[in-house]
């Protein structure tokens, strides 16, 4: 029972963390995934090496934070209400060409960075982006302005006259 008391206690600390820390190191894998792909590793292998209890143990262990990752999972999916708390929500770092400095100042990215993130989906500055949205899973989109060459949501091309 220990087992399962510390990993509940660590899922809790390192889910914490992870939302201390901010999403846009997470990429494609949700915080709880990543969670549970980054301790598993850990875990299996101080059971393997005998650094814990046992291999029963270390399988306990796993096991606990691959049921929370499923329970918190199914709760967000079941109870919507729980999304913002457990998921976090999209947050908007540009509205009408104008960078949202709060927004951005809280989750500790740069102007630059932003710009960077903009070229590489062809966006060449703020004058071009009419929305730009920081996903909970840490991906950004950006939605250009409808009169700027190029623009509409999210496109990278204008239409052929006449299409």
């Amino acid at each position: 029972m220990e087992i399962v008391v510390r990993a509940v206690v660590v899922f809790a600390f390192l889910w914490l963390l992870t939302r201390v820390v901010g999403r846009s190191t997470l990429g494609e894998l949700t915080t709880f995934e990543l969670l549970l792909f980054v301790t598993m590793g850990d875990l299996v292998q101080q059971a393997v090496t005998q650094q814990d209890y046992s291999l029963t143990a270390g399988l306990l262990a796993v096991s606990v934070f691959a049921v929370l990752t499923i329970v918190l999972s199914w709760t967000t999916w079941r109870f919507p209400s729980t999304r913002p708390v457990l998921q976090g929500t999209p947050l908007v770092l540009v509205r009408d060409g104008e960078p949202v400095l709060e927004a951005l100042r809280s989750e500790r990215l740069s102007l630059d960075e932003l710009l960077a993130a903009a070229r590489q989906q062809g966006v060449r500055g703020f004058a071009e982006i009419d929305l730009a949205v920081l996903e909970v899973n840490g991906r950004l989109s950006f939605f250009r302005r409808s009169g700027v060459p190029g623009g509409g949501a999210g496109a990278t091309e204008q239409p052929p006259a006449g299409a």
